[in-house]
This record gives C-alpha cells, sequence and structure tokens, in this order.
C-alpha cells in the first residue's frame, strides 16, 4: 500500500462521492481508478460493460491488469474460476 497526494478539490470530490454511495474515501478513490484505468484499456467499452467486468473481477479474486489486459474479463459469460484457475489466481 502507498500514499497517493491528490489536491484539495479531488479530496473533497472523494468525499461526496463516497459518501452519496457509501463508500470511503478511499474505496472511493479505488473505483475511480478502477474504472479509469479499464476505460484507458478499452475505450471500446461503456461504463455498464466496464461494471460487469468489475464484477467478473472481482469473482475472478479481484481485478488482475493481465487479466484486464489480455480481455479475460470482458467477455460476457465467461466462466471467471476458470479464467482464475487458468491465471493461477483463486
Amino acid at each position: 500500500m502507498g500514499i497517493v497526494k491528490i489536491s484539495d478539490v479531488m479530496h473533497e470530490n472523494l468525499r461526496v462521492a463516497g459518501s452519496a454511495l457509501s463508500r470511503s474515501i478511499n474505496a472511493q478513490a479505488e473505483h475511480w481508478m478502477r474504472v479509469g484505468m479499464l476505460t484507458e484499456m478499452h475505450p471500446e467499452l461503456n461504463h455498464r460493460e466496464i461494471s460487469q467486468m468489475l464484477i467478473r473481477a472481482e469473482l475472478a479474486g479481484g481485478l488482475d491488469i493481465a487479466m484486464a489486459a489480455k480481455g479475460a474479463l470482458n467477455k460476457p459469460g465467461a466462466n471467471p474460476a476458470a479464467t482464475a484457475t487458468a491465471t493461477g489466481k483463486h
């Protein structure tokens, strides 16, 4: 774990969004980072598809940038357990 320095304005944005969505400031920041990372890796996907990818990643044991990069999580109907087993993630 590390420390990320952000502006006071962004910290307030995180506080407001986190409160509205029942997340801690850290959880909200991590959520935005995950969504942003996946959006940059898969610009062809919309927010709904990114959200579904995050759910599949969670079912497979957590978001792994290697799995996301090779598209293993953006296939609807993909078996996350089989993907996790094939990559050694449990």
